[in-house]
This record gives C-alpha cells, sequence and structure tokens, in this order.
C-alpha cells in the first residue's frame, strides 16, 4: 500500500514539473514572438515615415535576431538604407538582405484615400505648420482660417477680412516645406473674420507686450519651416520687438522674402535685413 502511495505521489510530481516546464516554454514562446513582431513593425514603420522608402515594396519578418527583407528598390543606395536601419532597431543582429535592385522599377501609383502612414504623418504635420504660421503672422492671427491638407496639396477655407490677408494667407502656406500646391478658397468677408481685440490706447503699441525672446523664437522657427529660406544660415536678434537679421543668403530674393516673412510676425515692429549677405 505505502508503494502505490508513493509511486501516486512521484507520478503526480513529474507531471506537474512537466506541466510548468510545459508552461514555462510556452510563456518564453510567446514572449520571443511579442518582441520579434514589435521589430517587425518598429521596421517598417520607419520604413513608412522615411520619404526614401516609403513608395518601395519592402517586406519584412524577424526570426532570432535576424531580420530578413526582401521587396524592390529602384537604387542600391535605398538597399544600403532599409538595411542600416534594421540594424538600427534594439535586438536586431543581423540582416538577411533579399531586396532586389532595379532602375527601372516604378511604385505602384496611390490615390490621395490611399496614403501611406507616412503621408498621412507628412500632410498632419504641413496642417499644423500651416496653421502656427498663420496664428503668429501679426496679419492672419485673427482670420477665421481652416487648413486640409493631402499628398501635399493644402486647402484653406474660411474668411478673410481683405484680399490682401487672403493673398498673405495663400503665399504664406505655399511657402511652408512640403507643400506642392494651395487651392486658397478663402472667402473675403470682414464680418466673418474673428474681430481682433482693440487696443486700449490708441497711442500704446502692442507689440511691446510680446516677449523678444517670443519674437525671436517665432523667426527662427518660420524661417526652418520655410522652403526657400536658408534658416541654417540666419541669426535672429531682437531688441524692444526690432528685429536684426544677419548671415548668408543665396540671393536678393531670399533675403526679401526673410525680411516679409519676419516682419509678418506678430510683435515685429521693424526688420534690419542690412547685414544679410549673398
Amino acid at each position: 500500500m505505502y508503494t502505490r502511495s508513493h509511486k501516486l505521489v512521484l507520478a503526480s510530481a513529474i507531471t506537474l514539473a512537466l506541466s510548468s516546464i510545459s508552461g514555462a516554454v510556452v510563456a518564453e514562446s510567446l514572449s520571443v514572438d511579442v518582441a520579434e513582431a514589435r521589430q517587425e513593425s518598429q521596421i517598417s514603420t520607419t520604413y513608412m515615415l522615411s520619404p526614401y522608402l516609403r513608395a518601395d515594396d519592402i517586406s519584412v519578418s524577424v526570426d532570432a535576431g535576424t531580420a530578413t527583407l526582401s521587396g524592390t528598390v529602384e537604387e542600391d543606395v535605398n538597399k544600403e538604407l532599409a538595411q542600416q536601419i534594421a540594424l538600427g532597431v534594439s535586438g536586431i543582429k543581423t540582416v538577411d538582405n533579399q531586396i532586389l535592385v532595379k532602375a527601372d522599377y516604378v511604385p505602384s501609383a496611390r490615390t490621395s484615400q490611399d496614403r501611406s502612414f507616412g503621408e498621412v504623418v507628412d500632410d498632419a504635420t504641413i496642417t499644423a505648420t500651416v496653421k502656427s504660421k498663420l496664428l503668429w503672422s501679426k496679419n492672419t492671427d485673427g482670420l477665421d482660417i481652416h487648413v486640409d491638407t493631402n499628398m501635399g496639396k493644402v486647402t484653406l477655407h474660411g474668411a478673410a477680412e481683405n484680399g490682401a490677408a487672403k493673398e498673405l494667407a495663400g503665399r504664406m502656406a505655399m511657402n511652408t516645406r512640403g507643400v506642392v500646391s494651395v487651392d486658397n478658397q478663402l472667402v473675403v468677408e470682414a464680418a466673418k473674420a474673428t474681430p481682433k481685440v482693440a487696443d486700449v490706447d490708441s497711442e500704446h503699441d502692442t507689440s511691446q507686450d510680446i516677449s523678444d525672446g517670443w519674437i525671436t523664437t517665432k523667426v527662427k522657427t518660420t524661417f526652418m519651416y520655410s522652403s526657400n529660406v536658408e534658416n541654417d544660415d540666419i541669426s535672429v536678434n531682437t531688441h524692444e520687438g526690432n528685429v536684426t537679421l544677419s548671415g548668408k543668403v543665396s540671393s536678393g530674393a531670399e533675403r526679401e522674402l526673410a525680411t516679409e516673412l519676419a516682419q509678418n510676425v506678430r510683435g515685429v515692429k521693424s526688420v534690419n535685413a542690412t547685414a544679410l549677405t549673398f
């Protein structure tokens, strides 16, 4: 009797041990699968965000620290970029790069209804940038303007208080990085424009209430967002609302544009661009 009971206890212990080992193996396997799925997602998402790879046909699979890439690209540099991106993901030790390079490869055309994730992000960035520029501008910050972007094409809706404000809004949108066209549907109708706060004292310039630091930051950021101004080569200094620009520009047209962009920022009383040389 004792022997039989002993054997039953031993058998139960072995069964429990095997069950525990089996559960641990399953849990570990699931953990590995989740980690590999995250790695694949991270690599694929980076490809979709990259302006150099988003249009290419690239598939990714990860197994035991090895990322296997397949698909087609137009140039060797794109194949190399895809490999370096994969190697930059934590946990990826090697890359089996099976991507084909075809000089005559043409990515499949997409419509505005089937934008890639990267293009959606780009459009959202453009919309936010245009809205910010309009908000910072002394001539458009009080207007009721709505901005929509699709595949780099910006549409402006709403009301402008005059033709000059409408034209300026369209020009500011067009001069934004990533914008390919602007459909300016603003209606000149002062009654629908959001009224601006009137000055308490007509002799008092409200620009004095805006800090020089804020003005400098917004001017620099406006340059950074501009598609026709090299902001890295332009220094901005502000004193009591008076902005001084210095540095290098490529032409007189770029200097004029930089001056106009700075002048449009709220709080700016004057712009001195004589130190901008080309």
